[in-house]
C-alpha cells in the first residue's frame, strides 16, 4: 500500500471514529449511560490514534521525498535542510489542516484520560462536543483539504515550502504554538457546552474549564509573541505588530480567554457570573474558528496568510453552525446556571474584575469590527478598503491604558466591602512607584502623553504586584497569578516606549564609509556571497561601534530562493537590555549598500515579559492541581472576613 493510500485510509477511519463517538456521546449523556460513556472514551482514543498515525505517514512521505503524494509534490524539495522538510507539514493549507487534526487528537486524548474519574453526567457531552469538532476537521482533510492525493506522473523534485517559512528558525516554533493555542480552545468549549447541557456548573467542574482554558491561553500568549518576534526579525520594517488581519485573529480569542479567566475567579470567589463565564469560553472557541477562516480561506491579504484556497466556505458553514448551536443552547439553558452569591460593592476587587471584563469585551469588539469591516464592505459593494493603524491605535490604546490602570488598582483593593480608610491604605502607597517610573521615563526622553500615562500606571501596577507577591510569599496561589500581572505590566510599558521612541534613518554607504545614528557608528565593510542548498544569499557586512568602541559585525542579507523572482531581505539585529540596533537592506551592490537603520528602546523586554507571563500561567496551572477542593462562596466570605480581623 502506498503512503498516499494509507493516509487516506487513516483519515477516513478517523472520520468514522469521530462521528460515531460524537453521536454515541450525546446519546449517552441524554440517557445517563455509563457504558455509553466508556465507549465514547474509546472512540475518542481511536480518533486521536488515527490522527497521529496519519500525521506520521505524512511526515514520512515528506522526509523520504515521496513526490507521488500531492502535498509532498506541492511543498517538498530535495534541496532544503531536514528541519525545513519537517516543518513543511504546516507550511501550506492541506498540511496545516492535517496538523490541526493531529493537535486536536492529542488534546482530546489527554483531556479524556485526565477526566476518566468523576463528572459522569457532564463528560459524555464534553467528549461528544470535542469529537464533533474532530468530525469536521476529518471531513476537511478527507475532502477539500486532502493532502494524500496521488500525483501522476511523479515529479523528480518539488519547489519547497514558502520561502518566508524557510527564512527564519522561528517558523519551527510559531505555527505549532499558535495551533496549540487555537486547537486547545476546543477543550474548555466542550466543558462549557457540557455544563449547559447539564444545567449546572459546580466549582469542581469549573476547575476543569479554567485549567484547560489557562493552558490554551499560555500557548496563545507565546504564539502571539513568537509571531511578533518573527515579523520583527524577518520582514525588515523594524516593527512587531501592524494590526494585520491575521495578527488580529490571534489577538481576539486571547482577549476573550483573558476575560473568561478573570470571570472564573469571580465565580469561584462569589458564585456569580456563571452564564457570562460560559459565554466567554464559548466565544473564545468561536473566535479561533473565525481566525482559522481568516488565515486559511484567502479572503484577507496578509503576510501571515500563506494560502489561497476553496475551503473558506466550508469553514464558514461550520462557524455558522457552531454559532447558531451555541447561541441556541445558551438561550435555552443559561437560566439554569443560577448564581450562588452576590457582589457586595463596586469599589472592591471583584468590582475591578467586572470593569476588566467590560474593557476586554470592548477591546474585542473594537478589534473585530476593524478587522471584518473591510470584508463586509467588499462583500456588499465590491469595493476594496482597509482599516489601518490610525483606527486601531486611536481605539485600542486608551482601552489598553485603562486595563493597565485596573491591573494596579484591582489587586490593591480587598475582596468585598471596604471602608474609606482601607481603600486609602491600599491605593495611596503605590503612587510612589507611579511617580518613580514616570520620572525615569521622562528623563530617558519620553514625551508622548500616552507613553507618560502608561509609565505612571505601569509603575503603579508593578509596585502593587511586587508588594503583593512579597507579602503573600512564593507558595501562595495568588503569587503565581501576580507573576502574570507583572509580565503584562512590563510588556505594556515596553510596547509604549518602543513604539513612540524609536528612531529611523535611511543611508547609502560606499564600501568603507561610516554613518552615525545616536551613539552608534555603522560602517559598510563590503558584501559576501553565500551558497546554501536551498538559497543564495548576498550578505552585507556591517561593523557597528558604540561610543567609539567596536561591538560586532552585523550581517543583514538578501536571500534568493529558486521559486521566488525577487530576493527576500533578512535584517540583522544587535539587542541589548536597553534597546536594539536594527539594520535592514534596501538595496545592495558589491561596493555600495542602501540601509534602513532603526534604534528601538526596550524591545527585548517585550519578549522577556511575555515569557514571564507564560511562566506564571504554567506555574499557576501546575500548582492549581494541588489545591484542595473549592469551598462555597459563603465560606470564602467568612474566611476573608476572619483574615482581615486584627
Amino acid at each position: 500500500m502506498t503512503l498516499a493510500a494509507l493516509g487516506r485510509l487513516l483519515i477516513l477511519a478517523s472520520l468514522l471514529a469521530a462521528t460515531t463517538g460524537a453521536v454515541l456521546g450525546f446519546a449517552s449523556g441524554a440517557k445517563k449511560s455509563l457504558i455509553g460513556l466508556q465507549w465514547t472514551r474509546r472512540f475518542a482514543y481511536a480518533f486521536a490514534a488515527l490522527m497521529v498515525l496519519a500525521t506520521l505517514v505524512m511526515e514520512r512521505a515528506l522526509v523520504t521525498h515521496d513526490f507521488s503524494v500531492s502535498y509532498v509534490a506541492h511543498v517538498g524539495s530535495r534541496a532544503v535542510p531536514l528541519w525545513v522538510t519537517i516543518v513543511s507539514l504546516w507550511s501550506s493549507l492541506e498540511g496545516s489542516i492535517l496538523f490541526w487534526g493531529f493537535v486536536l487528537g492529542i488534546f482530546i486524548a489527554a483531556a479524556t484520560l485526565l477526566t476518566r474519574i468523576g463528572h459522569e453526567g457532564e463528560m459524555p457531552y464534553a467528549i461528544a462536543t470535542w469529537l464533533t469538532c474532530g468530525s469536521f476537521f476529518s471531513f476537511l482533510i478527507a475532502g477539500p483539504a486532502n493532502p494524500f492525493l496521488t500525483v501522476s506522473p511523479v515529479p523528480l523534485d518539488g519547489p519547497g515550502p514558502n520561502p518566508l517559512l524557510q527564512n527564519h528558525i522561528l517558523m519551527v516554533a510559531h505555527p505549532p504554538m499558535l495551533y496549540l493555542g487555537y486547537v486547545g480552545m476546543t477543550i474548555p468549549f466542550g466543558f462549557a457546552t457540557a455544563a449547559l447541557f447539564r444545567g449546572r456548573l459546580e466549582l469542581t467542574f469549573l476547575r476543569l474549564i479554567r485549567n484547560s482554558l489557562l493552558l490554551s491561553w499560555i500557548f496563545l500568549t507565546l504564539a502571539i509573541m513568537l509571531g511578533g518576534w518573527w515579523a520583527y526579525e524577518v520582514l525588515g520594517w523594524g516593527g512587531y505588530w501592524a494590526w494585520d488581519p491575521v495578527e488580529n485573529a490571534s489577538l481576539l480569542p486571547w482577549l476573550t480567554a483573558t476575560a473568561a479567566l478573570h470571570s472564573a475567579i469571580i465565580l469561584q470567589r462569589r458564585g456569580v457570573l456563571k452564564g457570562w463565564t460560559i459565554t466567554l469560553v464559548q466565544a473564545s472557541f468561536l473566535l479561533t474558528v473565525l481566525g482559522t477562516f481568516m488565515t486559511r480561506s484567502g479572503v484577507f491579504n496578509s503576510v501571515h496568510s500563506f494560502t489561497q484556497s476553496a475551503i473558506g466556505p466550508t469553514i464558514l458553514v461550520f462557524l455558522a453552525a457552531v454559532l447558531i448551536g451555541t447561541v441556541t443552547l445558551l438561550a435555552l439553558r443559561i437560566d439554569s446556571l443560577e448564581s450562588d452569591g452576590s457582589i457586595d460593592g463596586a469599589v472592591s476587587r471583584e468590582g475591578s474584575f467586572l470593569l476588566n471584563n467590560l474593557l476586554l469585551a470592548i477591546l474585542t469588539f473594537t478589534v473585530l469590527i476593524g478587522t471584518l469591516f473591510p470584508l463586509v464592505v467588499e462583500a456588499i459593494s465590491g469595493k476594496q478598503m482597509s482599516v489601518g493603524r490610525p483606527y486601531f491605535d486611536s481605539m485600542v490604546v486608551p482601552a489598553g491604558v485603562a486595563l493597565l490602570f485596573l491591573l494596579g488598582v484591582g489587586p490593591a483593593l480587598p475582596w468585598g466591602r471596604a471602608s474609606r480608610e482601607e481603600i486609602k491604605r491600599a491605593l495611596l502607597p503605590p503612587l510612589i512607584g507611579a511617580a518613580m517610573l514616570t520620572i525615569a521615563g521622562v528623563a530617558f526622553g519620553a514625551r508622548n502623553p500616552w507613553t507618560i500615562l502608561t509609565l505612571a500606571f505601569g509603575g503603579y501596577a508593578i509596585q502593587v504586584t511586587v508588594s503583593a507577591m512579597w507579602k503573600a510569599g512564593w507558595k501562595a496561589r495568588t503569587t503565581r497569578a501576580y507573576v502574570i500581572h507583572l509580565g503584562f505590566a512590563i510588556a505594556i510599558v515596553a510596547i509604549a516606549l518602543s513604539s513612540t521612541m524609536r528612531t529611523q534613518t535611511e543611508v547609502t554607504l560606499a564600501k568603507g564609509q561610516t554613518a552615525k545614528t545616536g551613539n552608534y557608528s555603522v560602517t559598510f565593510l563590503g558584501t559576501e556571497l553565500r551558497n546554501e542548498p536551498h538559497r543564495m544569499s548576498s550578505v552585507a557586512l556591517i561593523a557597528i561601534a558604540k561610543n567609539g568602541k567596536a561591538i560586532k559585525t552585523l550581517e543583514p542579507r538578501m536571500n534568493q530562493y529558486e521559486m521566488m523572482r525577487e530576493p527576500i531581505g533578512t535584517p540583522d539585529v544587535y539587542s541589548t537590555i536597553g534597546g536594539d540596533l536594527y539594520i535592514s537592506i534596501a538595496s545592495l551592490e558589491e561596493s555600495r549598500a542602501s540601509l534602513l537603520i532603526i534604534t528601538t528602546p526596550f524591545v527585548s523586554w517585550i519578549w522577556f515579559s511575555v515569557v514571564l507571563m507564560a511562566i506564571g500561567g504554567a506555574i499557576s496551572l501546575i500548582r492549581f492541581r494541588r489545591v484542595a477542593p473549592a469551598v462555597q462562596p459563603a465560606l470564602i466570605d467568612k474566611l476573608e472576613t476572619l483574615s482581615h480581623t486584627p
